[in-house]
């Protein structure tokens, strides 16, 4: 379920705006860190196939954190909301998987490559602002 979403401006000569979301299901909820991975990189074409994707993991704030991030076409999320899909060259992806207590949080930022790169300190700010209750 969608907890919040940012809109993020587009920063020259990007025209479209990102977006940074912040999913929470639940505990057990959600899916694993790996389905959330690939299902991710399903959302992205690189040369006809899914791209590779720098995956990374650390800790923050006693939490543990899986990092991603790609670049390509992204064609968006499927799903039976999803009547057409829109191929956006250029994209880039940051997202960020949380493992807390009462279940995963999931943080995904997407938009063009400048706008997204721009704001990957904001980002990864965001993300270290996490911590348990």
């Amino acid at each position: 379920m969608r907890a919040a979403s940012y809109a993020v401006p587009a920063t020259q000569p990007d025209t479209e705006n990102g977006e940074c979301v912040v999913y929470f299901f639940g505990a057990g909820q959600g899916g694993g860190i790996e389905a959330n991975i690939e299902r991710w990189k399903g959302q992205f074409q690189s040369a006809g196939k899914p791209p590779a994707a720098k995956v990374n993991k650390k800790t923050v704030n006693t939490l543990a954190v899986t990092t991603v991030d790609m670049s390509g076409t992204y064609t968006g999320m499927g799903g039976p909301m999803a009547v057409q899909k829109t191929a956006r060259p250029g994209y880039r992806l940051l997202g960020a998987i949380i493992e807390a207590p009462g279940g995963n949080l999931f943080v995904k930022f997407t938009g063009p490559a400048k706008t997204v790169g721009a704001n990957q300190q904001r980002f990864e700010q965001f993300v270290a602002s996490f911590r348990k209750n």
